[in-house]
């Protein structure tokens, strides 16, 4: 659901319902700030944050970011200084009351649970993350592209609010060498009042293979509570198909049998799983359940409700598009600096326009989805093969490993209506990410319109 898409606003909203909204957990600082210079229509964040067990960073964050009129016409969003291993310890405070804030206002005025979703992938921001989620009661915490194994005991040791390490992926690393991940929640200060310890969210991996369910299985017995198995349909980052990279004739990867899980041996180990990936429609939902799931993941339609954080003219435009027989999304090979396809709804004006891409000016000024790199003298560094090409190749990067990339940080909160605005005084542009099943959203339209609900969304898959 990319950044900002699935909010608060959408999540609480299907959590209302009775099913389990789930929170986009990527770039939630950046979000929150923004939201603020945005004035905080509704007061909303301001809400949350009074809310907050640790009053003095919330009041900070306030007088950093909080503009009650909202920005000049014009005027750049102020920058938020960008993850690295040694994260100050603002930039870790900021992160626990984004989510606290986010997860806060999704379970407002209701007592069902929400869950939150992280990409494994953007590991620096991990720890005070999650804190910050279990701050505010997040039930389930749902973690995709990458293999999570120290989640479990991660959110074990915050649940007591302790400190917790988090092992990062370091390119060019020697063999055996770690590099951790730290915090501990006494950096926060002190609390307005004490704090009891936790309740430890369930804790359910996204997963593409079989495979991988027996080594979690293995390696984290009793510490996760069930699957997510996604399989390619489903919209933003796929697993990349297993073998030699073959592709269509216009440059999507095939997948084949060797991609597909095999359920038998998933209800073998007895662990709940639900199915994602084109299961939004009440015939899919049958059929996952016969297949012994649990339940299914579903992205797109909600994507797509009123509720959701795009923003409203490009979502009647993806819609009206569909309506009219011309959805088109396209599985990227490229476009993801992370290596991972990644599935882009194409719509005129957006990055998914091949000139509009190639117009655009390299930067890389949020940083999530750099890679953490051993320079020679053995010092870390960090790139992007989206970042400026004189930077990327200065920096050990290949030449071939820029072709086609997309800055998707910048692109995905631009797709929420926060564009960062240029020094050239251009705005940052969107790249929409959808499903494969997004050709068959009318479904949840009512005759002659493009706005419906999550309550519609919701009525019609349980039908």
């Amino acid at each position: 659901m990319g950044a900002g898409v699935s909010n608060w606003t959408l999540t609480r909203a299907v959590s209302r319902l009775g099913q389990l909204g789930v929170v986009a957990g990527t770039a939630l600082d950046q979000i929150l700030t923004r939201r603020l210079q945005d004035g905080d229509p509704g007061g909303m964040v301001q809400q949350a944050l009074e809310h907050f067990p640790f009053p003095k960073i919330a009041r900070r964050i306030l007088d950093d970011y909080f503009l009650p009129e909202g920005r000049a016409p014009g005027a750049p969003y102020k920058a938020v200084r960008v993850h690295t291993v040694n994260n100050s310890p603002y930039s870790q405070q900021l992160c626990v009351a984004a989510n606290f804030v986010e997860i806060f206002l999704a379970k407002l005025g209701h007592d069902n649970p929400v869950g939150i979703n992280y990409l494994e992938k953007i590991q620096l921001p991990h720890l005070p993350s999650l804190y910050g989620a279990m701050l505010a009661g997040v039930a389930v915490v749902i973690v995709g592209a990458g293999i999570p194994f120290e989640f479990a005991a991660a959110m074990d040791a915050l649940a007591e609010h302790g400190p917790a390490r988090y092992t990062l992926s370091v390119s060019g690393a020697p063999s055996g060498a770690k590099v951790s991940l730290t915090f501990d929640p006494a950096s926060c200060g002190e609390p307005m009042q004490p704090l009891d310890a936790l309740e430890r969210p369930a804790f359910l991996p996204i997963i593409s293979s079989d495979t991988l369910a027996v080594m979690l299985c293995r390696r984290l017995p009793g510490g996760f509570q069930g699957f997510v198995i996604e399989g390619a349909t489903a919209g933003g980052h796929n697993a990349p198909p297993r073998g030699q990279l073959k592709l269509t004739e216009d440059g999507q990867p095939i997948y084949g049998d060797r991609d597909r899980v095999n359920l038998e041996t998933i209800r073998k180990l007895g662990v709940p799983f639900w199915l994602a990936g084109s299961y939004g429609s009440p015939e899919r939902i049958k059929e996952a359940l016969e297949l012994g799931a649990s339940g299914v993941q579903v992205g797109t339609p909600f994507a797509l409700c009123e509720e959701s954080g795009i923003t409203a003219d490009f979502r009647r435009r993806l819609v009206r598009n569909a309506l009219e027989g011309r959805a088109k999304v396209f599985t990227d090979p490229l476009a993801s600096p992370t290596g991972f396809p990644f599935k882009v709804g194409r719509l005129e004006g957006t990055l998914s326009d091949e000139h509009v891409y190639k117009n655009r000016k390299r930067v890389c000024d949020l940083g999530f989805l750099r890679e953490v790199y051993r320079r020679p003298d053995g010092t870390l560094g960090y790139r992007c093969a989206a970042e400026p090409e004189k930077s990327f190749l200065a920096k050990g990067g290949k030449p071939e490993a820029m072709e086609g990339r997309v800055c998707l940080c910048n692109a995905l909160i631009a797709n929420v209506g926060m564009s960062q605005l240029l020094s050239d005084g251009s705005l940052e542009l969107p790249l929409l990410t959808l499903g494969d099943d997004y050709e068959n959203i009318g479904r949840f339209c009512r005759e002659g319109c493009v706005d419906f609900s999550a309550e519609d969304v919701i009525r019609t898959l349980l039908g």
